[in-house]
């Protein structure tokens, strides 16, 4: 059994973090300055984290192995599955001529492409990742941008910008769940919290989609639009985290968000935008088309909405339980510093997971666009061959992340930033970053660091919840720059191998939004506390 060290160069946490940071500092620099293909970049970093796990924390080779060889096949179901269900049911709308339907349907809404973006990435994008998280909205609403004639690498960064808004809620809350089970603070209490600190931000993310998609002009002609999809969305989550239902504060947010949007552009429209770099023009003729093409268009995206809730109703939840199964990852015993053994258990849950309920979505979505089973089929091959490459760096990307937090170097990263006393409150949304970065997940992040954000807390005198919820709101501003996303939006616009410029665009924002955050959560410690429940 190996026995987790947090500690291992000289006792001192300090030099262990600086140990311990290697393999991210290393993977952020090959992508982001030397340029290296993701897919290398990814390999060189995940032989960095194995070196640091066996000669600096003293884990055996072979268990540092099948460590690596667990995190790429939890990635198989948990990434790999989504991305390519997703990818493949937008590739058949496409090829089925449906998807061109559904632009000009955008453009009846709006001709301006920015107002067009503002509904795809951030309302209808928050909607998917409500239901299905994981990538999902990464990968949709950045192919959805192509369709509307914005460049793969202006779509992809908008794409991931904008899923910063709902990732704390994503997935019925899912990651709010974890947070409590492993925290031992109520459900509630921390998705009221989360729900007074990640509306602040996410008010302010289509001002960001605006200057990204346009630059200083795209705010001066668009701003009044923004700032109602913004607040709208704000004002929505809020209420629900806060009201209604912590598991439905993101469904509340994206309808808020886009009838507040729909409404006011009744009222109100945006002076003409012109050219706009790395956007394609818009057709001059919109084409106006009947009922039954309409419901066709948007058909494949009311099946994700339709199946991934059917999937939460008690019985039907219980008939697709009997497809999973749990085992002990073999060969792995491993307990943390105190002794305690860490679960290795590896789920594989076969018909309940995200990715098969998007193959459902698929298949339906098949039969009624009236795709041949065969060209269904050849599409779902060209699909695996355009993510051909963001495979094995998502495989290696997994396993890296695996490596890290099971070795203990992830766990020594929270640690050294937990000895900083009050100031703590600064740094809590920062543990929350760090984690997604490495994980991909704010679920994952939120397993990893909750207790340590409560007991953190209780040395320092603050408040328990104030900190655990932030580790959950600091997770969503990681999750642009994450490998994994960065993968999977890649995969989506066609970019693959272009990860590194991806992160030169995000990281920026990422930084920004997190200091903002960091901000309030140190005020929420002291002077804002009324803001608190």
């Amino acid at each position: 059994m190996y026995q987790q060290i947090y500690d291992p160069i000289g006792g001192s946490l300090l030099l262990s973090s600086a140990l311990a940071a290697l393999p991210l500092l290393v993977m952020f620099l090959l992508l982001g300055w030397l340029r290296v293909a993701p897919h290398i970049a990814a390999l060189i970093s995940l032989a960095v984290c194995m070196l640091v796990a066996v000669l600096a924390y003293g884990m055996p080779l072979a268990a540092t192995l099948n460590l690596g060889l667990y995190g790429a096949a939890f990635g198989v179901l948990t990434v790999l599955w989504i991305i390519v269900n997703a990818i493949w049911l937008y590739n058949m709308t496409v090829k089925s001529g449906h998807f061109a339907v559904l632009r000009d349907s955008f453009a009846r809404i709006s001709p301006d492409p920015r107002i067009q973006a503002i509904i795809i990435a951030f309302s209808f994008g928050a909607l998917i990742e409500a239901l299905a998280g994981s990538g999902t909205p990464i990968a949709i609403s950045g192919a959805m941008l192509l369709g509307i004639g914005v460049r793969p690498m202006k779509a992809v960064v908008l794409a991931l910008v904008a899923n910063t808004a709902p990732v704390a809620f994503g997935a019925l809350a899912v990651p709010i769940v974890t947070l409590a089970k492993v925290s031992g603070e109520p459900f509630g209490l921390l998705g009221a919290i989360v729900g007074r600190q990640t509306p602040l931000l996410a008010a302010f993310v289509p001002l960001i989609l605006m200057f990204i998609f346009d630059g200083k002009r795209g705010l001066r002609q668009v701003w009044p639009a923004a700032v109602v999809a913004g607040v709208a969305f704000a004002v929505s989550q809020w209420i629900a985290a806060n009201y209604i239902s912590v598991e439905l504060a993101d469904v509340f947010g994206a309808l808020g968000s886009a009838g507040g949007l729909l409404l006011f552009l009744k009222v109100w429209t945006p002076e003409p935008c012109g050219d706009i770099e790395d956007v394609e023009p818009a057709p001059a003729n919109v084409e106006r088309h009947g009922g039954g093409a309409l419901w066709l268009a948007y058909a494949p995206y009311v099946l994700i909405i339709v199946v991934f809730s059917l999937a939460q109703v008690a019985g039907i939840k219980q008939w697709l339980g009997f497809g999973t199964f749990r085992f002990a990852w073999p060969g792995l015993e491993i307990a943390n510093a105190a002794g305690a053994p860490v679960a290795t258990q590896f789920v594989l849950n076969a018909l309940s997971a995200t990715g098969t309920l998007l193959l459902f979505a698929g298949v339906l979505s098949a039969l009624l666009l009236r795709v041949r089973p065969g060209v269904a089929v050849e599409i779902y091959g060209a699909t695996l061959k355009q993510l051909r490459w963001a495979i094995p760096t998502v495989l290696c990307v997994l396993a890296l992340a695996f490596v890290m937090n099971y070795s203990g170097q992830t766990i020594t990263l929270g640690r050294w930033m937990a000895q900083t006393g009050s100031a703590f409150a600064f740094l809590s949304p920062v543990i929350g970053w760090l984690g997604v970065a490495v994980t991909g997940s704010d679920n994952s992040s939120n397993a990893l660091f909750g207790a340590l954000q409560v007991a953190a807390a209780q040395e320092t005198g603050m408040r328990p919840a104030l900190l655990a919820a932030a580790n959950a709101s600091g997770g969503v501003l990681g999750k642009m720059i994450s490998p994994q996303s960065l993968a999977v939006g890649a995969a989506a616009v066609g970019v693959i191998g272009q990860e590194g410029i991806i992160f030169r665009k995000t990281i920026g924002w990422s930084l920004l939004l997190l200091l903002a955050l960091s901000v309030l959560v140190y005020l929420q410690a002291g002077p804002l506390a009324w803001m608190l429940p």
